[in-house]
């Protein structure tokens, strides 16, 4: 049986990481500017490169396809972590709250250090995470306090809680966008639905500590994870430190959160449909579900990056837009499975 889900794991990789370089292939050679992949591969080898292929693979087609792939794998590897400590499938990242305290920090680097910080390059852009992660920290600490009962955490009143947290967070984002000058104002906004269309080299070096520290972190404690299936009291008495691993977890995830917020603001389901879909297809073991999350969460954000820029071209629409006209419906769909 092992054999078996160990062989099945290998094959929905190999098939679900063929789709994504399928995807990736299609989006860098694909554009206003088409290019063909003869003259990708000699781009990205240095033979007698050109400037103008440069310029759109390497500064503008390559970061955001590597941006949409590490955000990717980071929502949808938090999302196992929120739906299996909360055993609830109906949770993710965004309804807990912790999207909106990442970008409310954000929102307030924005408007009130981003111009002072313009002319420091690595600087403003490798701080961006910091007030992300202080955000995601400081609503996660609040609504953790606010969901501890009897002792222990409510995974019920954590959701109410995160929900009621993040509406108040959004409306303190929506003012703080009010504030600002137009120019600010509209790349906020479109910052605020999802968007990784000025995504660079930087911002790629910005996001990799978090996901190269966390995702291994997390997978690490994949058997935690399953054990929290069972109830409260069967956790403790095998011996785990129920509260303390829950809080190493929800830290590492709001981390991974906060760093992808920061680069590519608030991209919300990505975390709700990945682990259903990686339960759907290896099982219900965490050290499976949680690479197959990753897998899945990178080609939902890279295909959906590819539909933003391409179907509505020459318009673009942001990324975000993209994810939540795939997500609610399939929100509804699970909502309506729950009831039945």
């Amino acid at each position: 049986m092992r054999l078996n889900s160990g062989k099945r794991l290998a094959a929905v990789l190999a098939i679900g990481l063929s789709a994504v370089i399928l995807a990736m292939y299609v989006s860098v050679t694909n554009g206003t500017f088409d290019i063909t992949a003869a003259d990708v591969i000699r781009t990205l080898l240095r033979i007698d490169p050109v400037p103008e292929h440069d310029l759109v693979i390497l500064e503008f087609r390559l970061p955001r396809i590597v941006i949409a792939a590490l955000v990717g794998i980071g929502l949808g590897v938090a999302g196992a972590v929120i739906q299996g400590i909360t055993r609830n499938g109906l949770a993710d990242p965004g309804i807990l709250g912790i999207n909106a305290g990442a970008g409310t920090a954000i929102v307030l680097f924005m408007f009130f250090l981003q111009g002072q910080l313009k002319g420091a390059g690595w600087l403003a852009v490798m701080t961006m995470p910091l007030f992300g992660l202080a955000g995601g920290l400081g609503a996660a600490a609040l609504i953790y306090a606010f969901s501890w009962k009897n002792g222990r955490l409510d995974p019920q009143r954590l959701i109410l809680t995160g929900i009621a947290i993040g509406t108040g967070l959004g409306a303190v984002s929506l003012y703080l966008t009010l504030k600002m000058k137009s120019t600010d104002f509209e790349m906020a906004t479109v910052w605020l639905t999802g968007s990784i269309w000025n995504a660079n080299w930087q911002y790629i070096a910005a996001i990799m500590p978090w996901l190269v520290i966390g995702v291994p972190l997390i997978w690490s404690r994949s058997r935690i994870l399953d054990l929290f299936q069972l109830e409260e009291g069967s956790v403790i008495s095998l011996g785990v430190s129920a509260e303390k691993e829950k809080a190493l977890l929800l830290i590492a995830s709001v981390g991974i959160v906060s760093a992808c917020v920061s680069v590519s603001g608030g991209i919300g389901f990505i975390g709700l449909m990945s682990p259903h879909i990686a339960k759907r297809l290896v099982g219900l073991q965490h050290r499976h579900i949680i690479p197959v999350c990753g897998m899945v969460g990178m080609l939902l954000l890279v295909v959906s990056d590819l539909i933003a820029k391409t179907v509505f071209a020459p318009a673009e629409v942001p990324v975000g837009i993209v994810v939540a006209l795939i997500g609610v419906p399939y929100f509804v769909y699970l909502l309506y499975k729950a009831k039945a």
